[in-house]
């Protein structure tokens, strides 16, 4: 599954910087998570951090985009890469 940003979102920045695949992106009023460049942090970290940062506990599980493990391994595997 990938994650998504509910209401209770205060807009404060936290999440975004700590994603590293920048799915999450300002929105108005609330931040959005990119569906198809989430990966729950599968390839980075062990926990999702945004969901670690959140001061507010807004980012929950998106129940209808579920993905399993492998998929969400396969989804990171396949990110477009940056040029440096």
């Amino acid at each position: 599954m990938s994650l998504i940003i509910t209401d209770e979102c205060i807009a404060c920045d936290a999440c975004r910087d700590e994603c590293p695949n920048t799915a999450i992106e300002e929105g108005d009023p609330i931040y959005i998570i990119e569906a198809d460049l989430c990966t729950e942090c599968v390839g980075s970290y062990d926990e999702p951090s945004c969901v670690e940062v959140c001061p507010v506990d807004c980012i929950i599980l998106d129940v209808d985009n579920k993905e399993s493990m492998d998929e969400l391994q396969f989804k990171f595997e396949n990110l477009p890469k940056e040029e440096n």
